[in-house]
C-alpha cells in the first residue's frame, strides 16, 4: 500500500486483484487513530487475503474524515484529511464502515 501525504490529507492507495470485489473489503477507523484495511475473497485460495494496519501519530488526523473508493479497475484509494494545527483533538471508540 502506499502512503502519500500532503499538509491537508494523507491518501493510501492499493491496486487489488480484479477478483477482489467492493464488498470484500472491510475498513475500520479504530481507536488511537489506526485505520485497519483487510480485503479478502473467500471464494479463491490464493492471493486472496490483504490486510493493513496504518496508525497515525496522535492527533495529527481527522477520524471522522476517513473516505474509501473502489475504482473499476481494483484501485483502493482511502483519504483521510490531517487536523490543521490548533483545532482540538478529542480521541473516538472503535468504529467501521463497509467501502
Amino acid at each position: 500500500m502506499a502512503v502519500n501525504s500532503t499538509s491537508s490529507t494523507y491518501t493510501l492507495a492499493v491496486l487489488l486483484p480484479r477478483a477482489i470485489q467492493p464488498e470484500m473489503v472491510t475498513v475500520s477507523a479504530k481507536k488511537g487513530d489506526r485505520l485497519d484495511i483487510v480485503a479478502d475473497a473467500w471464494h479463491m485460495e490464493s492471493n486472496s487475503h490483504y490486510e493493513w494496519q496504518v496508525r497515525f501519530s496522535p492527533g495529527d488526523v481527522d477520524m471522522s474524515t476517513v473516505r474509501a473508493r473502489f475504482g473499476s479497475d481494483g484501485q483502493l484509494s482511502i483519504d483521510v484529511q490531517r487536523r490543521t494545527h490548533g483545532q482540538v483533538y478529542s480521541s473516538h471508540d472503535g468504529w467501521g464502515f463497509k467501502c
